[in-house]
């Protein structure tokens, strides 16, 4: 029997990371879904093929997060970011001059996407909080892991990006108030 072919989780560093499913749509719905809620739902039909074609299938229900790792590390196969190992010449260099035989592999910002969206998928599909294999402490850990070693082999580091805030408006107390004088020197 021939191997599955699945979609791949496409690596860049943008929101729109997302596994690539060559295509193919369905229009089952009259609405309009953002492209995040097609993207989780194409995520969602992906893991449960992933999971029909599990030697031995596996029901979501008995679905771990030792699965989902699985999962992860299968997708690695299809990955497009150049991670240097650490006997590369290019190892912690962010913009290498020249080729090398490292492996491609999923881009971490691409699988925290993606678990992201199916950590909600499995949610709102009637799975329960507590027992969410996308939010299993090992799953995190690999995340983490994964994160590390490429921001290592990259020699850039990944920093949480922070949140816009509503530019600072006066109150209307402070408006009231007289600005004192600028000092002379």
């Amino acid at each position: 029997m021939d191997s599955p072919s699945f979609p791949e989780v496409e690596s860049s560093n943008s929101e729109n990371s997302s596994v690539n499913t060559g295509g193919a749509t369905s229009s089952s719905s009259g609405s309009t879904l953002s492209r995040y809620e097609n993207q989780k739902r194409r995520d969602w039909n992906t893991f449960g093929q992933y999971l029909k074609n599990h030697r031995p299938p596996l029901s979501l229900s008995r679905c771990s997060g030792a699965h989902v790792l699985e999962f992860l590390r299968y997708l690695d196969q299809f990955g497009k970011t150049k991670v240097h190992t650490p006997i590369c010449p290019f190892y912690g260099h962010p913009n290498p001059p020249a080729p090398c035989p490292c492996p491609l592999r999923q881009a971490w910002g691409s699988l925290d996407a993606l678990i992201g969206r199916l950590r909600a998928a499995y949610e709102e599909n009637g799975g329960k909080p507590e027992t969410n294999p996308f939010g299993a402490r090992a799953v995190r850990l690999y995340l983490r892991d994964v994160r590390d070693l490429q921001s290592k082999a990259r020699g850039i580091s990944y920093e949480k990006k922070k949140r816009k805030r509503p530019p600072h408006q006066p109150s209307s107390s402070a408006a009231a108030a007289p600005s004192p004088p600028p000092a002379e020197g």
